[in-house]
């Protein structure tokens, strides 16, 4: 369209024909980019590389989205299947994996808002220790071990970035959900089984968390959940089932702060005007309130009962899922 205005003379420059080409072409590029009507539409879907699809879902939509993926976070039900389940069953368009990868933040401030004394004890605990060089302070010993064990997802997540950010990403295929529901509903039904649910966070080791640590790198595939790979883990190792929580909770921060920072940073460099950062925020307070909720729901039921409503759900989900896209009922 540009151009052919331009060989016709019809441009905001008709004044300065003399210009040669060369500068008109130039002069165009910039009113092209200055122009409200032409700049990158952030609604599209794929935006130079980096799914931007909840711009275009708006408030009240990314709102209820962020209720759920509150909801959903930090539960071990996989809050990244149910931003691609609830989108397709709406007919809604995919919120896409910058706007779960964001939602990140909304986690983080959950959960150090309900462990805000283990947060506390940790950080000034670790500082007092850090400043006598007190190295066998249990609070600078789980410190130090929590940012060992997210090693391993840091490193994954650098590897498959390519795979796991891309717009369309076979990852977030309803296939690959629906399946890893399925598999994490098995192996959160076994550790129920066979855990002994006696240890606390005090007996805790370096290797406890290594081990939690790099099952927290299954949560970078959708279905997974971050919640339901480390909960997992630590129950396997006879962690009680609150304190298998807690210890998932704790040890999953760093790696919740750096996938939320790391997004907001990609938005940031694929330019989000301001409508998409209020569209964002918006999602964000919505997903911090309800991820509190959430934390204190999986703490009464697993103090109370035990993680078999969340082998249920998971296992029921995951062949729903299944059998939707066999049938032709999901695309």
């Amino acid at each position: 369209m540009l151009m052919r205005d331009l060989s016709t003379g019809e441009t905001p420059y008709k004044s300065v024909n003399w210009i040669p080409r060369i500068a008109r072409l130039l002069l165009a590029r910039i009113a092209l980019q200055d122009s409200p009507t032409e700049r990158l539409d952030m609604a599209d879907i794929c935006t130079q590389g980096v799914d931007t699809g909840f711009v275009g879902l708006g408030y009240a939509k990314v709102a209820f989205l962020g209720l759920v993926q509150g909801i959903t976070e930090l539960l071990p039900i996989s809050s990244t299947a149910h931003m691609r389940i609830v989108p397709a069953v709406l007919g809604w368009q995919d919120p896409g994996s910058a706007f779960s990868a964001a939602m990140q933040l909304a986690a983080l401030a959950a959960v150090i808002s309900y462990f805000w004394g283990d947060v506390r004890d940790l950080l000034f605990g670790s500082l007092e220790a850090l400043a006598r060089r007190d190295f066998s302070d249990r609070h600078f010993r789980l410190a130090s071990w929590i940012v060992l064990a997210t090693i391993p997802i840091v490193i994954a997540g650098v590897a498959l970035s390519g795979v796991l950010n891309a717009c369309n990403s076979p990852l977030r295929s309803l296939s690959v959900i629906g399946w890893s529901c399925i598999a994490m509903a098995i192996l959160l039904a076994l550790a129920e089984i066979f855990a002994r649910h006696k240890r606390t966070i005090a007996e805790a080791s370096l290797a406890d968390a290594l081990l939690v640590g790099v099952a927290q790198i299954g949560a970078l595939i959708p279905g997974v959940s971050r919640s339901g790979s480390t909960l997992t883990a630590a129950l396997g190792l006879g962690f009680k089932r609150a304190e298998a929580a807690r210890f998932s909770f704790l040890l999953g921060l760093p790696a919740i702060a750096l996938a939320g920072l790391k997004e907001l940073w990609e938005l940031h460099k694929v330019h989000l005007d301001a409508h998409g950062w209020s569209v964002l925020a918006t999602g964000l307070v919505v997903a911090s309130i309800s991820a509190f909720f959430a934390i204190w729901g999986l703490m009464r039921v697993l103090e109370r009962f035990s993680a078999w409503p969340f082998v249920i759900y998971r296992g029921l989900l995951g062949v729903v899922l299944l059998l939707g896209l066999a049938m032709g009922w999901l695309a």
